[in-house]
């Protein structure tokens, strides 16, 4: 059975409810995986668990008394949340000490050390921790090395890499891998609509999604999944036609309207397939390995161009996909990104 409904992360919960058990649970937590693995959600499911008023054995809240209901409906006063604005490339300073008139009197930083509302635990959970800029990254350092009496800090980000050495050196590192195929299905299954319980599109959907449950939920529109398909057939043609990748990309980008957010998932989702081809293909050309999904191997088998030119072009689609996460124009970045792989030899030199 899984906890709180959170699927394949089962050694993350067990080492939790140990540490629970032992009265061990950390001040300071770094949460590093993949997207869409369910990294955040994991974070205020513990939170709740963590601020319960008789949580069950195996850190299982109540779910009755008044932190479990006010955590469930997102109000919890001991349960701080803060992420990047959708406006901005990072979490502002002003977030966690407050503006230049409220320095230490406002913020993340300073709510941390006021007494819990309910309970004995305040929790504060940093979400966008990839975008933490030097100065905020900083503000945070005290904090995390000396979190006050029963405070729990949880930073979640994807890779290690992208975190200050001071960050790491005062969290303890929790990592989340891909969610298992099936566990994804699961979920498929668990959130599908009446009459959208189609099992073999299910599947479909879950193979492909690469242990990521957000990607997974986009493919369930038929429109991006048919993309993925015809985004293998343009990126194997080398030559790339750049000008017919960039026309249709920005069409698909441009159908999901004037929101932003869903622009730049349909965006990660083309960048993050196209990651998938390419790999695809540097596994064949290096250990022979054919991937098991049928979009990339029928990609593949078209594939005319070199590793060298699939590693170059692997490269500048990883630059791509963080310039969504930094909030560039999505126009101008499909025109760069397509351009830059039409010239696999400008490409090499950049």
């Amino acid at each position: 059975m899984s906890w709180q409904g959170i699927e394949g992360h089962d050694a993350v919960v067990d080492a939790f409810v140990g540490a629970q058990a032992r009265n061990r649970v950390a001040g300071s937590y770094l949460f590093i995986g993949p997207a869409g693995v369910g990294k955040a959600t994991f974070a205020r499911k513990l939170a709740k668990a963590l601020v319960c008023a008789a949580p069950r054995p195996g850190l299982v809240p109540c779910e009755s008394c008044a932190s479990c209901v006010q955590a469930e409906a997102g109000s919890h006063p001991d349960i701080d949340v803060v992420q990047k604005p959708e406006d901005r490339a990072t979490i502002p300073l002003d977030t966690f000490i407050g503006d230049a008139d409220h320095r230490m009197r406002e913020g993340l930083c300073w709510r941390i050390l006021l007494r819990p509302a309910l309970g004995g635990r305040k929790v504060a959970i940093i979400l966008d921790a990839d975008h933490l800029s030097d100065e905020a990254a900083n503000s945070l350092l005290k904090t995390l090395e000396e979190p006050p009496d029963g405070a729990v800090m949880i930073l979640v980000g994807t890779a290690l890499e992208r975190q200050l050495p001071t960050i790491r050196s005062r969290c303890q590192i929790v990592r989340f891998g891909p969610l298992p195929e099936d566990a994804v299905f699961r979920i498929l299954q668990r959130e599908a609509e009446p009459g959208q319980t189609d099992e073999r599109r299910l599947r479909a959907c879950a193979a492909a999604a690469g242990g990521s449950l957000a990607r997974a939920r986009l493919l369930l529109d038929p429109a991006l999944t048919e993309f993925r398909g015809r985004l293998a057939a343009l990126l194997a043609h080398q030559p790339l036609h750049g000008v017919e990748l960039a026309r249709e990309t920005l069409a698909l980008v441009e159908a999901a309207g004037k929101d932003a957010p869903p622009r730049r998932a349909r965006l990660r989702l083309v960048l993050e397939s196209a990651l998938d081809f390419l790999r695809a293909v540097l596994r064949r050309d290096t250990v022979g390995e054919l991937p098991a999904d049928p979009v990339m191997a029928r990609g593949i088998a078209g594939w005319n161009g070199t590793a060298e030119e699939a590693s170059t072009a692997l490269l500048h689609t990883l630059d791509a996909l963080d310039a969504v996460d930094r909030n560039a124009n999505l126009t101008i970045l499909i025109d760069a990104w397509t351009a830059i792989l039409e010239e696999p030899r400008l490409a090499q030199s950049t």
